[in-house]
Formats: structure tokens, sequence, C-alpha cells
């Protein structure tokens, strides 16, 4: 009997200890994946496919990294048509009216 109470003790200590550790910030800092890399390949004119395979990742991250680069391509363009200045309204003439 106390052989058992022994080792469900041993047991419960192991799960909680491996409750507390954090599975999937672990794994997900081991595997990042270099936009810029992947970007120069689908510039070259790669597939998805292929660029996955030469660079072993998935295509999800392939993808991942072309929509990363379309939104940051779409912000900055958004500042710099904000900050053109406007040319003035014509002004209307005396004899329009």
């Amino acid at each position: 009997m106390r052989r058992i109470k022994v080792a469900v003790g041993g047991f419960a200590v192991a799960v909680m200890l491996g409750a507390m550790l954090p599975a999937s910030g672990a794994l997900a800092a081991r595997h990042k994946v270099d936009c810029a890399k992947v970007m120069d390949e689908v510039n070259a004119g790669k597939k998805v496919k292929e660029v996955a395979a030469d660079l072993h990742i998935s295509r999800s991250s392939v993808r991942r990294c072309i929509k990363k680069s379309k939104t940051e391509a779409g912000s900055m363009a958004s500042p710099a048509a904000e900050s053109s200045p406007k040319a003035p309204a014509p002004a209307e003439s005396p004899a329009a009216h």
C-alpha cells in the first residue's frame, strides 16, 4: 500500500511541474522564420511550395510572410499620401455668379 502512495505522489508532482512549464513558447522560439529570406525567394519568382521546400518551412509560414509584407507595404504608403500637400482648390471667377 505504501508503494502505491509513493507512486501516486510522485506522479502528481510530475504532473504539476509539467503543467507549469510553458511548452508552446519554447517551441515557437526555436522556429522563427526569416521573412526577408522568404520574400527574396518569392520576389525571385519562386512559388510558395518551392520556397517552403528550399527553406525547410511550412507553406503557411511562406504565405504569412507574404501577407505581412503586403500589410507593411500598405502601411508605408498611407502616411506618405497623407503628408503630401494638397493643391488648393481653384478660385471661382466673379463672372460665374
